[in-house]
C-alpha cells in the first residue's frame, strides 16, 4: 500500500522524536541552577534525569503492544498529549518532589511515543526509502540530544529553566497537527488481542528494583548503611535480576502455551537483532552517561555558563547533522554493518581522546573538537544501528520488535546516567578528601566540604571558589572534579568500545535495495 503523504509523516515521526530525546538531555545543562533553585541533593538530581529514562524503558514493551493492536498513530498521539501536559507541570514545579514526578509521566508519554514511530516507519516506508526515514530517524536521536543542551543552555541564561519543559508545548501541538493532516493508522492484524499483563509488572518492577540499585548505592552502601542496617540496594539488585528472569520464563510459558506474551522471544532468535540490540544497550549507557556528567564539569570545574556549555556540546549535534546526510551512500556502498562500525569506532576514539587530553586549562576549541568527533559517530552508528536491528524482522512484527530494541536503548540510557553518574560522585568525594587531607585541612572540616560539594553534584564548588575563605577548599575541590570527570569519561569510551566489540557478532546486512522481500505475511494497515 502506498502512503501519499509518507513525507510529512516522517517530519511530524522526526520532531515527535526530537521532541522526547531532546527532553532526556534538555535538562542537563540546567541541572546545577535546577539543584540551586530547587535545593535537590545528588541523589535527586539523578533521579530527575533517570526517572525519564527508567519509566521510558520499563513501559516501552507494553505501549509497542497495544499500539500494535490498537493503532499506532493512536498511541502516538495519546503519548504527545501526555508529554505536553507533564512538560507544563514539570515547568511549574516547585519542589524536587513534583519535578521528579513531572520527569515521571514525561516518561510515560515517552514511552508511548517512540515504538510508535518508529513501526509505523517500518510499516510505512519499504526499500531505500526505508533506509532513508530510518537514517532521518536515527540522525534526529544523536542529534537532538547534543541541541538538548544548547536550548536548555539559552534558556536557562536568558529565560529561565522552567522553559526548557515549556518549549514541549508548541512544539507539541505542531506535532499533533501533523499526526492528524499526514500519520497514517496501522496496526498488526495478525497479532491475537488482549495484553500479558503479568508480563507488564514483571518488567517494570524488574528493571526499575535494578535501576533503583544502582542509583542509591552511594546514599545506602552496597551492604550495609552508615548506622549499620542491611542496606536495601543488594535486595533490589538481586530482587530485579529475580524478576526479570521470571519475565523470561513467563514469556516463554505463555508462548508455548499458545497465549498472548508481552514480548516474542523468538526475536532474539534473530542474530542481528539479538547482537544489534545488545550493542545499543551498550552505546546508549556511555552516551547518556557522558551526556549526563559532561555538563556538571563543565559548568562546576572548568567556568563555562549554562549557554557557554550549550554552545560546546551543539558541536556535537553538528558532527551528526554534517555525517548523517552522507550516510545512506556509505551504507549503499559499505553495507549498514561497517557503517556501524565505523560510527561507533569515532564514538570511542573521541571521549577517549577527551578523558586523555582533561585539564584544567583546556582549550574550548579542543573540547568542541573531540565532541564534533563524537558526534560524527553518532550520526553513523545511531541511524544503521537501528536499520541493522530491524533488517530481519518480519514487518507484523514491528510494533514488538520496536518495543524491544528501543527498552534495551532506553534501558541503557537509564543504567549510563546511573553508572557513570555514581563513578563520577563517588570519585569526586575520594579525590576531594584525599586532596583537602594532602593540603593539612582537619578530618571534621574536610568531611563537611566533602559532603557539600558530593551533595551538589559539584554545583557548590563555585560558590566556595569565590568566597575567599573557602577557596582553597574550591580549588581542591574542583581539581577533584576534573580528576573524577577523567575516569568517568574514560569509562563513557570504555563502555562504548563495548558496543564495538558487540558489533562484530553482528551478521552482515544488505542495502535495502539487494535485500530479498519478506517471504512472511505482510502486515495490513489501514490509512485514515
Amino acid at each position: 500500500m502506498s502512503f501519499p503523504h509518507r513525507w510529512w509523516a516522517l517530519a511530524a515521526v522526526a520532531l515527535g522524536v526530537s521532541l522526547i530525546i531532546m527532553d532526556a538531555t534538555v535538562v542537563n545543562v540546567a541541572l546545577p541552577v535546577i539543584i540551586e533553585d530547587l535545593g535537590l541533593s545528588a541523589t535527586q538530581a539523578e533521579w530527575m534525569n533517570a526517572i525519564y529514562s527508567l519509566v521510558f524503558a520499563a513501559l516501552l514493551l507494553t505501549v509497542g503492544r497495544v499500539g500494535d493492536l490498537y493503532g499506532r498513530r493512536r498511541i502516538f498521539a495519546a503519548g504527545m498529549t501526555v508529554f505536553v501536559l507533564a512538560s507544563i507541570a514539570a515547568g511549574a514545579s516547585g519542589s524536587a518532589e513534583v519535578l521528579i514526578g513531572a520527569r515521571l509521566i514525561q516518561g510515560i508519554g515517552a514511552a508511548m511515543i517512540l515504538p510508535a514511530t518508529l513501526s509505523t516507519l517500518n510499516a510505512v516506508f519499504v526499500g531505500r526509502e526505508r533506509a532513508i526515514a530510518f537514517a532521518v530517524w536515527g540522525s534526529t536521536i544523536g542529534g537532538m540530544a547534543a541541541v538538548g543542551p544548547l536550548v536548555g543552555g539559552w534558556l536557562t541564561t536568558d529565560v529561565s529553566w522552567r522553559w526548557a519543559f515549556w518549549l514541549s508545548v508548541p512544539v507539541g501541538l505542531a506535532v499533533l497537527a501533523g499526526i492528524a493532516w499526514a500519520v497514517p493508522e496501522t496496526r498488526d492484524e495478525t497479532a491475537g488481542r488482549g495484553l500479558d499483563w503479568g508480563g507488564v509488572a514483571l518488567s517494570a518492577v524488574g528493571m526499575g528494583a535494578i535501576v533503583f540499585a544502582l542509583i542509591e548505592s552511594r546514599t545506602y552502601g552496597w551492604w550495609r548503611q552508615g548506622s549499620g542496617a542491611i542496606s536495601p540496594v543488594p535486595i533490589a539488585l538481586v530482587g530485579g535480576v529475580a524478576l526479570m528472569a521470571a519475565f523470561v520464563a513467563l514469556q516463554r510459558t505463555r508462548r508455548r502455551a499458545g497465549r498472548v506474551v508481552l514480548v516474542d522471544l523468538r526475536l532474539l532468535g534473530i542474530r542481528s537483532f539479538r547482537f544489534g540490540s545488545i550493542a545499543a544497550l551498550i552505546v546508549a549507557l556511555g552516551e547518556f552517561g557522558l551526556i549526563f556528567t559532561l555538563p556538571l564539569l563543565l559548568q562546576n570545574a572548568l567556568g563555562y555558563s549554562a549557554l557557554g556549555t550549550g554552545w560546546l556540546i551543539v558541536s556535537l549535534a553538528v558532527g551528526t547533522f554534517l555525517v548523517s546526510g552522507a550516510t545512506p551512500e556509505l551504507t549503499a556502498a559499505l553495507g549498514g554493518r561497517a557503517v556501524v562500525r565505523i560510527g561507533l569506532a569515532l564514538e570511542a576514539v573521541a571521549v577517549g581522546g577527551l578523558a586523555l587530553t582533561l585539564t584544567a586549562t583546556i582549550g574550548t576549541w579542543a573540547i568542541a573538537g573531540w565532541l564534533f568527533l563524537y558526534g560524527a559517530g553518532v550520526g553513523m552508528a545511531t541511524a544503521q544501528l537501528t536499520s541493522v536491528i530491524l533488517a530481519e524482522v518480519p514487518v507484523a512484527e514491528s510494533g514488538q520488535a520496536s518495543g524491544l530494541q528501543s527498552t534495551f536503548r532506553q534501558l541503557g540510557s537509564a543504567l549510563g546516567v546511573a553508572v557513570l553518574g555514581t563513578l563520577l560522585l563517588t570519585t569526586l568525594g575520594s579525590a576531594t578528601s584525599t586532596r583537602l587531607a594532602d593540603a593539612g585541612v582537619p578530618a571534621a572540616q574536610r568531611d563537611q566540604v566533602v559532603q557539600v560539594v558530593t551533595g551538589s553534584a559539584g554545583s557548590a564548588i563555585p560558590g566556595l571558589q569565590a568566597d575567599p575563605t573557602t577557596a582553597p577548599a574550591g580549588d581542591a575541590a574542583a581539581a577533584a572534579m576534573i580528576h573524577a570527570s577523567k575516569v568517568t569519561t574514560g569509562g563513557a569510551a570504555l563502555v562504548i568500545a563495548l558496543g564495538l566489540a558487540a558489533t562484530w557478532a553482528l551478521p552482515f546486512v544488505a542495502p535495502p535495495e539487494r535485500r530479498p522481500r519478506n517471504r512472511r505475511k505482510p502486515e495490513r494497515s489501514t490509512a485514515s
